[in-house]
Order: structure tokens, then sequence, then C-alpha cells
């Protein structure tokens, strides 16, 4: 008996000293869980490139199953909360937590092979939902549900257990930055994947030192008195507020990438600016308060209305400053009024669950949706009007109030935007000046209505459709969209030149109104060191029975087929095929070769699954400067070596502004026994007027003598890595490739 006492008496003891440093546990253990949270993300996404490559729609996608994944934890958590106490639940949290251990370690579930040419979102979600749907759903549970047992602890601190959502986002924050500085450049995939399933060991370790500290919480239902139950106005409150910023961090990631400037992790900065803004708000004491976030939210929001679709993209690092500060203060807009109309804290899991209902529907709507229904991002002006209902004032009036307030203002929008589509009108471009002073008033107009959010979002709309309706420049022809990005067929001004745009980057140039077939352009032109290889190659074999050219753009490399030869082009966009078939558009295939096949897919896996060798494989499948690192590993050139004819050679344009990728080829290439012949060129110095791209090129074959032709050619040097660490599907180095780009810059 007296034994039993006193062992009852050091549970006790240790209950009340856990008890004590409860808000450091729970803390702890909420950042840690965000941790691994945020680290699966990139780290998943990763081992999925081999797949797809790098198409800036793969992170979209996952992060419309991360919402979702979101989601079903947070409903999860509700439920759990709603019928068991802390004590019982932790018990069947922590059983989940081991049901999901045994899907580690990470890795692409069975059962998926090579994408379908249709519907890859659907596929893609479901490879995410097979291979980390457990584990990942577990974890996002473990936020609610560790705020809502502080809630019932007792604890003094326990009144506002919203503010533990700061030090969660804090953990998203340091896996963020972590990943690509920490993680990514010194551990393997396979290495990452062990250290982050100890994590989640250790995870399941302090969730049961946390259940521990709240174990004297009765038995029975959490809730004998709850507070009363939110209005559906509230609820939908919630989901929009929270649907605005998940949209906006896609969309503006999205709208920077494609239309003003691509370099590598520049994804990182708004995820980490959206997670910022959670620790910013979820505070008793915001780091900045509601009054001045809605004082500064004009000022940013009416630049980006008069120069969204004009913007000059000479300025494209101020734009971008400008993009980022106006997300920043529109998202912090949002999450200040959510942490404002929070509910009490045994209504915590309702609040979770709306808010992460909204994170998914901003999801699907930026992830899913707009590639499908807008052929530009088209949904980024789309959530910054929404975003400037979302400010203090806006209904204040009631909705009727703000509709009419905006009415007149939408008809106006609407009214252009009808007319555009009917008879394609445009605002003539002969009218800079006068435009530009309709813009500066407009402007102006806006910010003498600063106060009165509802007249403001009528501007807003007005000033997006006329700047979108009067762009100066380059005369634009077509814009599509595919899952792999946004295309722009677009006219120089004095109609004699047509170019394709891959985000930022131009893939394609072709001269017009001549005779002749055409002439190939920008880093194809004959001189350059792509046209040399091919040359030189078909020089010293006498003739290129087949040739695989991976990357179609316009077609132009087709004009280098010599008579007799068999040339297959690779190419993953179906869009860019339509395009470069169109004669309309680009005249290349049909001048050159109309009846070249086009093989549709990711080259790696379809050049693979070609028949035969070839004696010259030509790689040319980066877009708008990302790289897709799935194509320069030891597996994927030693795909392309088991397809290269005896005395062949591999040609690898890695032109990029950013990444200094020719030791990082010469290493691959030396681990295959391949030698490497790396070429700057200098030639073309001015592309605004003869539309020529200076390129950097790689050519690699079995032995120095199959590239003779090339070591006597002005400006090839033979390439060693010189420590360059070679890429694997297991490892990659993005920031090595960066820092060494700016060394030898």
């Amino acid at each position: 008996m007296r034994v039993g006492l006193t062992e009852r008496f050091q549970r006790a003891s240790i209950q009340t000293r856990l008890f004590r440093f409860a808000p450091a546990i729970f803390a702890l253990t909420l950042f840690v869980s965000a941790l691994l949270l945020f680290a699966v993300q990139p780290m998943f996404t990763k081992m999925v490139l081999p797949k797809l490559g790098g198409a800036p729609a793969i992170w979209s996608v996952a992060m419309v199953f991360f919402q979702g994944a979101l989601l079903l934890g947070y409903a999860y958590a509700h439920v759990l909360c709603r019928f068991l106490s802390p004590r019982y639940g932790a018990i069947v949290h922590l059983g989940f937590l081991a049901v999901a251990a045994l899907s580690l370690p990470l890795g692409i579930a069975g059962g998926f092979g090579n994408p379908p040419s249709h519907n890859l979102e659907i596929w893609l979600l479901m490879l995410f939902a097979a291979s980390i749907g457990l584990p990942f759903t577990a974890l996002a549970a473990s936020a609610p549900l560790l705020q809502r047992w502080f809630a019932a602890s007792g604890h003094p601190k326990a009144a506002n257990p919203y503010v533990l959502y700061a030090a969660s986002n804090l953990g998203s924050f340091a896996a963020l930055l972590a990943y690509p500085l920490l993680i990514e450049p010194f551990f393997t995939l396979r290495g990452q994947g062990g250290a982050w399933a100890a994590g989640f060991a250790l995870l399941a370790i302090l969730i049961a030192v946390a259940a521990l500290t709240v174990a004297s919480v009765s038995g029975e239902k959490v809730e004998t008195k709850r507070s009363a139950a939110p209005g559906w106005m509230a609820r939908v409150s919630w989901v929009l507020l929270a649907a605005i910023p998940a949209g906006l961090v896609v969309a503006v990631t999205a709208h920077i990438s494609t239309d003003v400037a691509s370099a590598p992790f520049l994804w990182v900065v708004p995820l980490a600016l959206y997670l910022l803004t959670f620790v910013a708000a979820f505070r008793e004491r915001p780091w900045i308060s509601r009054e001045t976030v809605t004082m500064l939210a004009p000022y940013l929001i009416v630049p980006l209305a008069i120069s969204l679709f004009g913007g000059d993209r000479a300025f494209w690092l101020v734009s971008i400053i400008l993009h980022l500060a106006a997300f920043f203060v529109l998202t912090l807009a949002c999450h200040t009024e959510l942490y404002v109309r929070r509910p009490a804290p045994d209504r915590l899991t309702d609040f979770y669950l709306a808010t992460s209902i909204g994170g998914v529907l901003g999801g699907i709507f930026t992830g899913l949706l707009a590639p499908n229904l807008f052929s530009n991002t088209t949904e980024y002006p789309i959530l910054i009007a929404a975003a400037v209902l979302a400010l203090p004032g806006a209904f204040s009036g009631g909705f009727a109030r703000a509709l009419r307030e905006t009415a007149p203002m939408l008809v106006v929008a609407v009214v252009l935007v009808v007319l555009h589509a009917i008879t394609d009108w445009r605002l003539p471009q002969d009218y800079m000046i006068a435009f530009q002073a309709l813009l500066i008033s407009l402007a102006a107009f806006m910010l003498f209505l600063k106060r009165h959010p509802a007249r403001l979002f009528g501007l807003v709309v007005v000033a997006f459709t006329l700047s979108a309706l009067w762009q100066p420049g380059q005369s634009r022809v077509e814009t599509t969209r595919s899952f792999f990005g946004v295309h722009r067929v677009s006219d120089t001004a004095d109609g004699a030149h047509r170019l394709l745009f891959h985000g930022t980057t131009i893939h394609g140039a072709q001269r017009l109104n001549i005779s002749g077939p055409a002439e190939p352009l920008a880093y194809y032109y004959r001189g350059g060191p792509i046209s040399e290889t091919i040359l030189a190659t078909r020089a010293l074999r006498g003739k290129l029975s087949r040739v695989a050219a991976v990357g179609l753009g316009t077609g132009s490399l087709a004009c280098y087929r010599g008579q007799g030869e068999e040339w297959t082009f690779f190419e993953i966009d179906p869009e860019v095929v339509r395009l470069a078939r169109d004669a309309g558009r680009f005249s290349f295939i049909k001048d050159c070769a109309p009846d070249v096949p086009i093989i549709l897919g990711d080259a790696r896996l379809t050049l693979a699954a070609s028949q035969g060798q070839y004696d010259l494989i030509v790689l040319d499948a980066f877009s708008s400067d990302a790289i897709p690192a799935h194509l320069l590993t030891r597996e994927a050139v030693r795909g392309y070596l088991s397809k290269l004819a005896p005395g062949g050679v591999i040609v690898m344009h890695i032109s990029n502004r950013h990444l200094e990728l020719a030791r990082l080829v010469a290493a691959v290439g030396e681990t295959e026994g391949l030698v490497t012949f790396v070429k700057t060129d200098t030639k073309a110095n001015d592309f605004a007027t003869d539309y020529k791209s200076n390129a950097t090129v790689a050519a690699l074959a079995r032995k120095e003598v199959d590239l003779k032709g090339l070591a006597g050619l002005y400006g090839w040097q033979r390439t060693r890595p010189d420590g360059g660490a070679p890429w694997t599907d297991d490892f990659s180095d993005l920031i090595g490739s960066l820092v060494r780009k700016k060394l030898v810059d």
C-alpha cells in the first residue's frame, strides 16, 4: 500500500514539474512537428522530379496535396478533441503516429511507373497520397491537437493557446530555410529520409511528454460547458481570409518566375514571408499593428494595379521587391483579421478546420483551376483584388452597400473585357503619354479612396483591366498555358521577327517575311556552338544516321537535318508541340522537316524507351532558367549512353544566368567515363538587332577523338570537374552551382 502511494506521489511530482514548463514543452513539440512537416515537402517533391522533371506546376500541385492533407489532419484533430479528453486523445494519436511510421522511410509508393500524357495533376496527387499521405496527415493534426490540449490543461497561460501557432510556423520557417542551405547540399535523399524518420520518432516522444503534462485532466469529454457556436458568417470569413493568402503564395511565385525573373530558390521567399505573417500576427502583441497594416496596404496595391501587366522588365529587381512587399502586407492583413476573429479556445479546432478548408480552396484555385481557366497568371491580380476586400471596413455598411459602391466600376471593367473578347480590341499604343496620365490619375484617385476598401476594390479591378489591354513594345500573338508553364508568342514592334517566350526566357526566334526556308536564330544560329557540334560531328562521321533532339522549342534544330538523316524530337509539353507544328506561328518544322516525328513525354523516359541508338543526342530541355536536375544526373547520363552509338556525341545546352553547370556536367561525365568539351559563345553581341543569343554548350563523348572536330574550333576547351561533385538522383546541390557561378563571374 505504501509503495503504491509512493509511486503515485512520484508520478504526481513529475506531472507537477512538467506542468510548470508546459508552455515550453508544447512550443518545442509544435516547433519540431512543423519542422518535419515543412522539411518533407521539398524533400519528397525532389524525389518525384525524376518522374516529371522540374516544371513549376509540380510544386503548385504538390501544394494542393499538402493543403488537402492538412485539411484531413485538422478534421481528424477536430473529431478527436470533440469526443475524447487529452489523455485518451493522446493514446489514439500516438497509435496513429505508430501506424504512419510503418510507411517510413519515405519513398515513392509502388505501382507508379511512367506518368500518363494526360491528367498529370490527378496522377501526381495520387502519387503523393499513396507515398506520404499517412505521415503527413499525422503531422498536420499535431498543431491543432497540441493547442487544444494546452487550452484544456488549466495552465495560467492557456487562456490564449493561439500564440503557440507562432511557434509552429517558426518551425516551418526554419525548415524552409534549412533545406536548401543546410540539408540539400550535404545529405543525400536517402540520408534525409533516415534523419526525417528519426525526427518523426522524436516527435512521438515529445507528444507523449506533452500529453503527460495534461494527464490530470478528466478522462471524460474535455468540454463540460462550451462557448456559443460561431455563426456561418464567421466560418465563411475564416475560410476566405485563409484562402486568399494560400492562393496568393502560389500565384505570386508563379507570376514572378513567369513574368519578372526566374532564379533558383525564388519560390522560397514568398513561402517564407507567408509563414512569417503567422508568426507576426498570431501574438498577443503583433509585430505590426492592424492599423499600420491597413494604412500600408493601399500604397503597395496601387503601384501593382497600374503596372502589373505592363511593367518594365529592365527594373526586375524593383518589381520583385514591390511584389513581395505587397504580398507580405496583404497576407499579413488577412492573417491579422483571422487572429482578431478567432473564437474561444474551446472552438479552436473549428477555427483551424475552417482555415484549412480555405487553404485547400486557395490551392485548388491557383494550382488546379487557374492553369486550365487562364492562358496567363490571371489568378494573381484576381487574388490581389480579393485581398482588398479583406481589409477592415470593406463591408462595414453591409454587403448591399459594398456592392452599390463597386458596381459602376465593375461594369466598366466587364464592358472592356467583353469588348476585347468579341473584337480582340486593345487600347492603341500611339497614345502612351495620354494613357500613362490616365493611369497616374487613377492611382491618385485610388489613394484618395484608400479608407474605403470597397471603392478601392472597384478601382483596382478597372486599373488591372486597363493595363492588361495596353501593353506597349511587342505585339502579342498568342499566350498559352499548360502544366509545364506559360508560353507567349510575340512579334517585335517592327514586325520583322517573331519570338517564343517560356516564362522570362526566349526559346526561339524567327525572321518573318523572307523568301526561302526559315533561318535558325537565338541559341541555334549558324556558327553558334550548338550549330558547331552538329556540323563537326556530321563531318567526322560523314553522315548522322540517327539524331535525338530533346526539347523542341520553335523547331529551329529541324533545319539542321541533313539529307537522308533520321531525326526524332522528344518534347514534354504538348503546347510547345502545337506551336512548333503550327506554320502560322513558326515555320521551321514545315520548311525543314515536315515529317519529323515528335515523341511526347519526359525525355529521360521516352528516350530510354526508344528503339536503336543515335549518333548525336542534343539536350536542350531547360525552361526559363529552371534546371531539370533529373536530366543532369549520373543515372540520366547513363541512360543517354545506352542510346548513344559508338563514336557518338551528347550535346548539352547549359546556358544559365544563375548557375555554373560546366564543371557539374564534366563531373557527371567523368564518373561515366566521358570526355567533356565546353564552349561559352561570345559571337552574338546584340540580340535586339541580330536576334542571335550567346550560349554555353557542353559536348561529351566516350573518347577524345570523337570530339576532335570541336577541339580545333575557337573557344572549345577540355573541361574537368576540378573537385565538383556529380549529381545523382539521390543528391544534387543547387547552392554549390549558384556559388560557383558568382565566383566565376
